[in-house]
């Protein structure tokens, strides 16, 4: 006799269960149960206190990655992102001279600036200044575009600090790759290696909650097909980024309940840690 399938969690459909919550009967997976005085509630019954009475002495609610499930504005985080890249866009359309003190650049002589600029010569902070910037509107719109696409899924499914967490340390190793690679006096400058890391990071969800795989890798395959094919990119951020989101991601969203965040706490130092390291040497090598 062939096994009956078990439901699918009703925020994770891919996700088979055999656990349903005690008030609504909906059922949840091992990473939406709430602890109850009996049995488990799923984040909605908890969040609504809709429960049995016990919901306000309840677990809070998580997500698959162990971050808090929060109630209204569950885009925030993207849409603050959004917004500050839209914002620095426009001050350096305003002031070009912006550009030049922050885009990503290891080691050259600036004529507009008529000094030596660069990572190595102790401007570090070019890293992350310029995951911000755009001289383009063609670039700020693609990627932008694709932070709205990517972006709001993972924050729900992640959490806010641990999506943060996810694109600044995806776009700083996107830069520190760009920094060891690229000619000392090329500048770069995007969103990219961030973007690349949600794209990355959004391939391992949706494998995760057994999804259709087919659209995101399209997706994948399209933004790598661009990245080789398109004068001008730099390769090493997208490249860097992209692997940097698959290595936090997969730690964010697999392994033990119990170990998680000790998971993901390594996996953050891990990519900081190679981030770090990769910048020491190139600077070491250049000056």
């Amino acid at each position: 006799m062939e096994q009956a399938q078990m439901p699918g969690c009703y925020r994770h459909p891919g996700v088979e269960t055999g656990v349903r919550c005690t008030r609504c009967e909906r059922p949840i997976c091992h990473a939406c149960m709430v602890d109850a005085a009996v049995g488990f509630q799923c984040p909605e019954c908890v969040r609504d206190g809709s429960g049995t009475g016990h919901s306000r002495t309840a677990n809070q609610p998580r997500t698959i990655a162990g971050g808090r499930i929060t109630a209204g504005h569950p885009h925030l985080v993207t849409q603050v992102l959004i917004g500050l890249n839209l914002l620095i866009f426009l001050l350096g359309r305003l002031n070009p001279a912006l550009i030049d003190e922050t885009v990503l650049i290891g080691f050259a002589f600036d004529p507009d600036l008529g000094r030596v600029v660069g990572v190595a010569d102790g401007e570090w902070y070019r890293l992350v200044t310029s995951m911000f910037l755009h001289q383009e509107v063609w670039h700020i719109a693609g990627n932008m575009l694709l932070l709205w696409l990517l972006g709001g899924t993972l924050e729900e499914e992640l959490g806010r600090v641990r999506y943060l967490t996810l694109y600044l340390l995806s776009g700083l190793a996107g830069s520190a790759f760009t920094y060891l690679i690229a000619a000392e006096n090329q500048g770069s400058l995007g969103a990219s290696g961030a973007i690349y890391g949600l794209l990355g990071a959004t391939v391992v969800l949706v494998r995760r909650l057994n999804r259709d795989m087919r659209p995101i890798m399209a997706l994948v395959v399209i933004n790598l097909v661009i990245t080789f094919a398109w004068d001008g990119i730099a390769w090493e951020a997208h490249i860097g980024g992209l692997i940097a989101g698959v290595i936090l991601a997969y730690a964010m969203v697999n392994g033990p309940r119990e170990r998680r965040a000790l998971l993901q706490g390594a996996a953050c130092a891990l990519v900081l840690g190679l981030t770090l390291a990769t910048v020491v040497l190139r600077t070491a090598a250049l000056t």
